[in-house]
């Protein structure tokens, strides 16, 4: 279990998620207002099935997943089983890469332990390369790196700021 930081306007943009706050916002103004409250309860669940959906057409094989988010807090919750440690950290990225998100909690188990990996904040002016360089001082080893980060990167030359990266142990 743990709670995972992000970038909030960096990512995929997978719904509205200025509505999402706007939603947020006036539930919080009105706390009695039952439409208020259905609007923010519809909002947080059209956002989690979006998620979900992104989240599974990554091909990740995780059993009994669930997604929740809560827009007053801008933070996704993910519970299921995974088949391993990579394919459980990869929907956490998923999750995580995506415009309106700060938080994501982990709730999720494995089917087999590994070594945790670590994770890279991309800034301005990175590439893969430096970050293998970085990461293991060899800049060649900047497929590692694209190999655990995929499905989500599609190549190694487009990654962007604000984007959270895996970097497995070697």
């Amino acid at each position: 279990m743990g709670f995972f930081s992000f970038i909030k306007d960096a990512g995929e943009k997978l719904f509205g998620h200025k509505d999402a706050e706007a939603a947020a916002s006036e539930a919080a103004a009105a706390p009695d207002d039952t439409a208020a409250k259905e609007k923010l309860d519809a909002t947080n669940r059209a956002a989690g099935d979006a998620i979900q959906t992104y989240i599974e057409a990554q091909g990740l094989t995780i059993t009994g997943l669930v997604v929740t988010f809560d827009a007053a807090a801008s933070t996704v919750s993910l519970f299921g089983v995974a088949a391993d440690q990579a394919t459980k950290e990869k929907a956490l990225l998923c999750a995580g890469n995506v415009s309106g998100v700060t938080n994501v909690n982990d709730n999720m188990s494995v089917d087999q332990s590994e070594p945790e990996a670590t994770y890279h904040d991309v800034v301005p002016g990175d590439n893969l390369s430096k970050i293998a360089k970085a990461a293991y001082g060899d800049a060649n080893k900047y497929m590692v790196i694209f190999e655990a980060n995929k499905p989500m990167l599609s190549n190694p030359d487009k990654i962007y700021p604000g984007q959270k990266l895996r970097i497995p142990p070697l």
